[in-house]
């Protein structure tokens, strides 16, 4: 573990390699757990907004779900996460002709009709982010599902902190992430 201002980061975000490979789990990060995608607050609201904007790129399922249990719901854990369709996919799920799982989210941020891509749970995966009081920890979540991203990871030799750049950026910024390529280099060299 090591500090970048606020954040005490796991280096098996730096160690490890990961590129998500959708043709041998199919998303099933959408589909597979027991709960919906972890919400920050600000994303809430965010999803109440929206929803009339993204309902067309949503499945009648989803939409059901949504607007039986609302944009967001509190889990058992008491924080906030995604509604889930018969508890188990969650209700923004799409699926793509061949089977694919796809964030109904992201596909109505690709086509202009939001300006918001999906919670930063989801763009962040395998990596996990949780504040406490005085540091926010930034770990990676190993989940047996995704082997297949781990093995690809692998052969590209792309670290998890690279294949999620875009999204540890949006989180944290620049400057941090800066800061973590200097962390890398740092490491590499020992």
């Amino acid at each position: 573990m090591f500090q970048i201002g606020k954040t005490i980061v796991s280096e098996e975000i730096i160690e490890n390699d990961f590129v998500c490979n959708l043709s041998a789990c199919k998303g099933a990060c959408c589909i597979d757990g027991d709960a919906g995608a972890p919400l920050e607050e600000e994303e809430t609201e965010t999803l109440v907004k929206i929803f009339e904007d993204v309902k067309p790129f949503l499945r009648a399922e989803g939409i059901e779900a949504i607007e039986e249990q609302g944009a967001f719901v509190r889990g058992e854990d008491g924080e906030w996460e995604t509604p889930l369709v018969n508890g188990s996919e969650c209700a923004y799920v799409v699926f793509s002709e061949n089977g694919i799982t796809k964030c109904g989210l992201e596909e109505a941020f690709n086509k202009g009709a939001t300006s918001w891509k999906k919670p930063i749970s989801c763009h962040l995966y395998p990596v996990r982010v949780k504040a406490y009081t005085e540091l926010t920890a930034v770990n990676y979540h190993k989940w047996t599902i995704c082997d297949p991203a781990c093995t690809l990871g692998d052969e590209l030799k792309v670290p998890i902190y690279k294949f999620v750049r875009e999204a540890l950026i949006r989180k944290f910024g620049e400057h941090w992430y800066a800061e973590l390529e200097a962390v890398a280099d740092t490491l590499a060299k020992e």
